[in-house]
């Protein structure tokens, strides 16, 4: 019989895993929930009208397409299926898809649900994510987003919230060297202008692999989408730029100043920067990256990108604003939006490579009840109430072994206490409590022990 197998780009996760993704997503969902953001979920499965058309032409390619139920070649062409051109019948025997993120969906979500939405409306969302992408390191065909976002205002306080938030939740994993990259789409539009393109679309796209390919591939990808030299020059003129923020800004200012787009980009940047100020936060971590640009087509003001430093890992969180996302639903009052999602498959990656996860992040109980006999292991089960009772997270060993063995168990799930019972613990009610990481053990009560371990 044939091994079983998962499909590329898929995983298991086994308990150890999970308890350390559990440790990534409790911290999230602490943070988003602190910030007044509520929480919703989505279908896995989506329309497919409701997912194209929202994420470019590349990111088209790469939804995850559900065949119709039943026979899904009856009512096809016999001429369009002798052409054997798979786009062209994609969406005649396709009508559903996996989601791809979880933007679009809370999009739809909004524009079906606006009668009973309270806006602004914060919602946060942690579900898993599709895409028919190749798999590689660090980026996988199935995969956790953990999404927040703001409909219903163009206040750039949020965009400043997400910076806050970003920082709060890598500073309760333990994450200290990263960049939060901050550009505008207004930004980008007076580039394009500046520099005459021919095409503000394929100039996004191929900046955005800037990191990847390079300046010079950069440049050979907008020679084929018909870029000439004079136009490639000032591009790269503007996006070698270094220095301080302020100084970028003054740079751009200098340049794009008859942009319209341009120079809103720039007074939005500068505004978030002010209200961070106001917050007393500071813009340690901030990097405006006058390169990003972010592959996504229904970004229109900030957006962000977010990068674990001195890791192989890419990009770990990104978002933007979006102010015609609802209205591709054909609402009537177009929402404005702003949202950024954390990777927490490309955050776990990071921890591990870094060290950074608890000793005891994996440990499903705290302490673990051992016994020598009958009379011993029923007595443990009045302590095991008293212990679960007091929300200590415990468990007896089930069988009757070896003290070896139940001791060999708790070190093996890193179950951090122990308590050892006999007929000598049921008489006068005083435990062995062990620390197994120590080595050390004390004799208390079941009092003392919930005391110490509360």
């Amino acid at each position: 019989m044939e091994k079983p197998t998962l499909p590329k780009g898929t995983r298991d996760f086994g308990p150890t895993v999970m308890a350390k993704r559990q440790f990534i997503f409790d911290n999230i969902r602490k943070v988003f929930q602190k910030y007044g953001f509520q929480p919703l979920e989505t279908p896995a499965m989506e329309n497919l009208s409701t997912l194209t058309g929202k994420y470019g032409e590349e990111g088209d390619q790469l939804l995850f397409k559900i065949l119709n139920s039943g026979d899904f070649l009856k009512d096809i062409d016999v001429q369009r299926l002798e052409a054997r051109n798979s786009k062209q019948i994609a969406f005649d025997i396709s009508e559903k898809g996996l989601r791809y993120d979880l933007t679009v969906p809370f999009a739809r979500y909004v524009v079906m649900n606006r009668n009973d939405v309270s806006f602004p409306f914060k919602r946060y969302q942690i579900q898993p994510v599709w895409r028919a992408d190749r798999p590689q390191k660090g980026r996988y065909r199935e995969f956790y987003q953990c999404d927040a976002d703001v409909v219903g205002t163009d206040s750039l306080i949020c965009e400043a919230e997400i910076i806050l938030m970003i920082k709060e939740v890598f500073k309760q994993l333990g994450i200290q060297d990263y960049s939060i990259k901050i550009n505008h789409r207004g930004i980008l539009s007076g580039i394009a202008e500046h520099i005459k393109a021919v095409n503000e679309t394929s100039l996004f796209v191929a900046i955005d692999k800037l990191d990847k390919i390079g300046e010079e591939g950069v440049k050979n990808e907008l020679r084929e989408k018909g870029f000439e030299e004079q136009n490639l020059t000032a591009l790269f003129n503007i996006l070698s730029v270094k220095g301080s923020v302020i100084n970028k800004i003054a740079f751009l200012a200098a340049h794009l100043d008859t942009t319209q787009h341009g120079m809103k980009g720039l007074r939005d940047i500068q505004e978030v920067l002010n209200i961070l100020k106001s917050y007393g936060a500071t813009t340690e971590h901030v990097d405006f990256d006058i390169a990003l640009a972010r592959g996504l087509s229904y970004y229109t003001g900030c957006i962000f990108e977010v990068k674990i430093n001195h890791v192989s890992i890419g990009s770990v969180s990104g978002g933007g604003r979006y102010d015609n996302l609802t209205k591709a639903f054909g609402d009537k009052e177009n929402l404005s939006g702003v949202g950024f999602s954390f990777g927490v498959d490309r955050i776990y990656d990071a921890m591990e490579e870094l060290q950074l996860f608890p000793k005891n992040a994996h440990a499903s109980s705290k302490i673990l009840l051992c016994h020598f006999d009958d009379e011993s292991f029923h007595y443990g089960l009045g302590i095991l109430t008293k212990l679960r009772d007091s929300g200590i997270a415990a468990e007896i060993y089930p069988d009757q072994s070896k003290l070896k063995k139940q001791l060999d168990f708790a070190n093996k799930k890193g179950i951090p206490y122990t308590i050892v019972m006999g007929s000598e613990e049921v008489k006068s009610g005083i435990l062995p409590f062990k620390d197994m990481a120590k080595g050390e053990q004390e004799k208390l009560t079941i009092d003392q022990i919930i005391h110490k371990l509360s």
